[in-house]
């Protein structure tokens, strides 16, 4: 059977402790490191004493990069590609070089790992069986229009959100699910200053309207309820 030439690795979405020990043996072991920021990836690797080759592979670069990266794994090279954090792909680069890959007739391999929405969405204590993952919103053109959708939405519902865009969101939330929906806002998860607030739409926005928002932001949206 072949080796893989590419290996998928998560990465800790906070805590550094939370990386695999399978994953930091095929850190070790890859010839290169592609990595979304060298500086953050950096860091990591530097904690865990790897000494490998980096190479930056970015939502800005990707396009440009893949065909030299596909030529030199099909010459024998293996690479590992890390995310800033958690697992490469998922709202972060990491699709397009795996559809290559898979064209080229390379193997690939993906380590399970740290996610920031598995974590947020047990958290909220909303139906785990049955949910969707929406990624980022749209920033403007289609907001409004994918509010609605998800609005009679009925499995649990998964959204990321930058902190400074949370209130703004939550309020258009309000006007599309109404204010007592319920939602669970998870942010800093596995970090000192970790959060999960939960409890009706208007209650979450008043809570986060009256302080200083930061980290990164999952909010797990209740289903709609049948009448």
């Amino acid at each position: 059977m072949s080796k893989p030439s590419l290996f998928l690795v998560p990465t800790p979405i906070g805590n550094l402790g939370d990386i695999t020990i399978r994953g930091l043996e095929v850190l070790k072991q890859v010839d290169t490191i592609l990595a979304e920021d060298t500086r953050t990836s950096g860091m990591l690797l530097r904690h865990y004493e790897i000494s490998k080759p980096l190479q930056s592979f970015h939502i800005f670069n990707e396009h440009k990069t893949l065909t030299g990266l596909i030529q030199r794994m099909k010459g024998g090279e293996t690479m590992a590609l890390i995310s800033d954090a958690g697992t490469p792909g998922i709202s972060d680069p990491g699709f397009l070089l795996v559809r290559e890959c898979l064209k080229a007739g390379l193997k690939i391999e993906t380590l399970p790992g740290a996610t920031a929405l598995i974590p947020a969405l047990v958290n909220s204590g909303f139906p785990t069986d049955r949910f969707v993952f929406e990624g980022f919103l749209p920033h403007k053109k289609g907001k409004q229009t994918t509010l609605k959708r998800l609005a009679e939405e009925e499995r649990t519902i998964i959204v990321y959100e930058s902190p400074h865009r949370l209130v703004k969101t939550l309020e258009q939330m309000i006007e599309f699910f109404g204010e007592d929906r319920l939602v669970s806002v998870s942010r800093e998860l596995t970090k000192l200053y970790e959060e999960t607030f939960t409890g009706r739409l208007i209650e979450v926005l008043t809570h986060f309207k009256s302080k200083d928002v930061k980290g990164e932001i999952v909010l797990v949206i209740d289903g709609k309820k049948e009448e």
